[in-house]
């Protein structure tokens, strides 16, 4: 099977990404969160670091001009640091499927945010329906109750939600900065580089510290699949797809992330998956399909 095929990516980025839910959950167990995070880019930025270095000649490494600094900062605080930092503090409280569904409001968001900043693509109706529908289904996949609204579960759904965010933003934002000189891997790894520094600084503001982890084997086992499997191969695979297949059909593995993360949650830690679960992604993936019906229309011709 050719692996660079989109239908290979495709399956190799799903699996991968759903899979590092239910690693971010295993390894909550003996490691606080933020730092936590910070590892695992640690350990991505050297994956990925030898294999640009090995790949990509040493002029096209460093940041040169304005446009390169600004994407590597940009995707670096935003899309590595904020978003991990949530993700992971936020995942403390949930479920692997329930915390990948929250995130895969990600594309929808980043739809809606990229029409608020550029006036002239405003959400038609159908879209706004689309938009309104995603956020339905993360009401439902929380159902609140006056009783629970000040619970963990509602602040760690408030904090992945907060990731999906930050992600989106920073993705409308990289979009508008392109024309740089560094390819997207060359800029993938240096974002890594920053996000992992602010991610150590933020554990050490946040008094998170190494002497605080407890090294076991399930902690190196998930630390190695988020690092090399889900961070600096998926990366590649990711934008890689991006560039075979487009963005729309690249967009459509948020929402397979959930099912494979549900599934593995299910299967590694026992975790359950409830009727407003399902109902709740459901109406997700119905939003995302009526704020996109067009372009899918576009990339799967009838």
């Amino acid at each position: 099977m050719n692996l660079r095929h989109p239908a290979a990516l495709f399956t190799y980025v799903a699996l991968a990404w759903g899979g590092s839910f239910v690693a971010i959950k295993t390894g909550l167990a003996n490691v606080p969160p933020v730092l936590y995070a910070a590892f695992r880019f640690d350990v991505g930025f050297v994956v990925l670091a030898t294999l640009v270095l090995a790949t990509t000649a040493r002029s096209n490494v460093l940041p040169s001009t304005r446009t390169d600094v600004l994407s590597v900062l940009v995707s670096g605080v935003l899309i590595v640091a904020f978003n991990n930092g949530f993700l992971f503090v936020g995942q403390q409280y949930l479920t692997s499927g329930v915390a990948a569904i929250i995130y895969s409001l990600n594309p929808i968001l980043s739809v809606g945010l990229t029409r608020m900043f550029l006036p002239s693509q405003r959400l038609a109706a159908d879209e706004l329906a689309g938009v309104a529908l995603g956020l339905v289904g993360v009401v439902i996949v929380a159902h609140p109750s006056p009783s629970s609204l000040l619970s963990e579960s509602t602040l760690g759904l408030a904090l992945v939600f907060v990731a999906a965010a930050s992600v989106a933003v920073g993705s409308v934002f990289s979009n508008r900065l392109s024309g740089g000189s560094l390819s997207t891997a060359a800029v993938t790894m240096w974002a890594m580089a920053v996000g992992a520094v602010l991610l150590h600084a933020s554990a050490f503001a946040v008094d998170q510290h190494l002497a605080d982890a407890t090294v076991t084997t399930d902690l190196l086992l998930a630390l190695a699949y988020l690092g090399v499997v889900a961070t600096a191969l998926a990366y590649v695979c990711y934008f890689e797809l991006i560039a075979t297949a487009g963005a729309i059909y690249a967009n459509l593995v948020a929402y397979i992330v959930p099912l494979v993360a549900a599934f593995a949650g299910w299967l590694l830690l026992g975790e359950a998956i409830t009727a407003f679960t399902v109902v709740g992604f459901a109406v997700v993936l119905a939003g995302f399909v009526l704020l996109n019906r067009e372009r899918l229309s576009r990339a799967f011709p009838a």
